[in-house]
């Protein structure tokens, strides 16, 4: 089954390096605490962690305007706690086949990946052809063109930078969170 979905990877750079330096109880304790970020983030901003990647991880959105809050809300979240890491991501849309009911398979799925590896340290990159809608609090800069590997000719990129606001369909305020139920 073929679905539109807006897919994301995001890398921890210079993680492999971190780990030499400070080994790897203190890699384990940092990747740790960056997946508890990950998702906490996720779970508000309406996005789902499809996989996590060693010191990374791929994300499907149902909402473009979802992932590329994820992104951003998870750079700035991240940025103290994973210090002196940071964060890359690229952000693509499209339709994907749907594969054996968890995976994704896809042009979309590709592009994302290769972005990310072509992004530097804090960027979050997406398609210019591929932007929908901005959240409330985001910009979209040009990033230039990239030539990215297995797809013909040079795709022109943004690169998203902000503070994006808590939107109502992402509310996490549901009725059964609130008292009575807690104390």
């Amino acid at each position: 089954m073929r679905v539109p979905r807006t897919f994301e990877f995001v890398d921890l750079s210079g993680f492999t390096n971190y780990t030499a330096a400070f080994g790897d109880d203190a890699a384990g304790r940092l990747l740790g605490a960056f997946r508890t970020i990950a998702r906490q983030v996720a779970s508000e901003r309406g996005v789902r962690i499809a996989k996590w990647l060693g010191d990374g991880c791929m994300v499907v959105s149902i909402e473009q305007t979802n992932a590329i809050a994820f992104a951003l809300e998870l750079e700035r979240r991240s940025a103290e706690v994973c210090e002196p890491l940071a964060l890359r991501v690229g952000i693509a849309s499209g339709h994907a086949l749907l594969f054996e009911g968890d995976d994704y398979i896809g042009s979309a799925v590709n592009m994302a990946s290769r972005l990310c590896d072509a992004a530097g340290p804090h960027d979050v990159l997406l398609p210019t052809m591929q932007l929908e809608r901005l959240p409330e609090g985001v910009t979209a800069a040009p990033h230039g063109e990239l030539e990215l590997r297995g797809f013909p000719g040079a795709i022109s990129v943004v690169a998203l930078s902000g503070e994006p606001k808590l939107s109502a369909s992402t509310d996490t305020g549901e009725l059964w969170t609130r008292s009575p139920f807690l104390t």
